[in-house]
């Protein structure tokens, strides 16, 4: 696929080869955009760990690459049973230099739609409240708060954070969205 300034890019499911890509692409962000993951993704046992729990089911795991480098990564997490099983929780990250391209954009559309082949109904995504640019994106695509729980997450400096909560149906994203996933080269060939 083609971001909008023309470059190409790769998008594909994550392999278990990918944990020295992964690895690389993690330990290369800045440390102010680490300071936000739920987990250190810059050791090997934990990125081995993420691979492992994508191929073992449950979670599907997306890296978007230019010139054979993770340059984003992003993740589609169902329960798959009991209270929960209608939704999923995505998550994203865009090294900088990729950042306001599209292509955040364009890896949460391939998770919208495997999300919409899987049957799921609605879509919630978490950030700290320091994360004022993501959370607003999320809201000019329809996800609506749901809930902050003060003080309940702490970021890799032990800092307590507001947890924003949101979700969106993903019936009215998909209305939203549809011309633009019967375009995708990438959709075309799942």
């Amino acid at each position: 696929m083609k971001l909008k300034n023309g470059l190409e890019v790769t998008v594909r499911e994550m392999r278990e080869d990918d944990v020295q890509l992964s690895l690389e692409f993690f330990r290369n962000l800045p440390a102010e955009d680490r300071e936000y993951l739920r987990v250190d993704v810059t050791d090997p046992l934990l990125v081995e760990q993420r691979i492992h729990g994508a191929l073992s089911g449950g979670i599907v795991r997306l890296v978007a690459l230019i010139d054979d480098k993770i340059v984003a990564d992003g993740a589609l997490e169902r329960e798959g049973y009991g209270w929960k099983k209608h939704m999923a929780e995505i998550r994203l990250i865009v090294a900088r230099p990729y950042q306001r391209k599209g292509l955040g954009l364009l890896l949460a559309r391939e998770l919208f739609w495997i999300a919409n082949q899987e049957q799921i109904e609605d879509i919630m995504i978490e950030f700290m409240e320091t994360q004022v640019g993501a959370v607003s994106i999320f809201k000019r695509l329809g996800f609506h708060e749901d809930a902050v729980l003060h003080d309940y997450v702490q970021d890799i400096h032990g800092n307590k954070h507001d947890l924003i909560i949101m979700r969106c149906n993903l019936k009215e994203l998909w209305d939203k969205l549809d011309h633009y996933m019967a375009e995708s080269d990438w959709m075309r060939t799942r």
